[in-house]
């Protein structure tokens, strides 16, 4: 089951995309420290195929996926 989340992201000119924070259903929010890869993968975990961007959140290493303009953990 994918865990969908609110993300803030900035949107460059070239139309890139850097998520900057997540945000859970409880509203705490958690800073993306560094994005160590980017890349088109599917989520073996939830399920889906989106654009993987691999995070480093509290030290840890997150999947945070944007699949039709939704993102989620996987």
């Amino acid at each position: 089951m994918k865990k969908f989340v609110e993300v803030i992201a900035k949107y460059n000119q070239e139309g890139q995309i850097r998520p900057l924070k997540i945000i859970w259903e409880d509203g705490r929010v958690f800073d993306i420290q560094r994005i160590t890869d980017i890349r088109p993968a599917a989520s073996l975990k939830a399920g889906g195929v989106g654009l993987r961007y691999t995070c480093i959140i509290s030290r840890k290493k997150v999947y945070l996926f944007l699949e039709n303009n939704q993102w989620f953990i996987g």
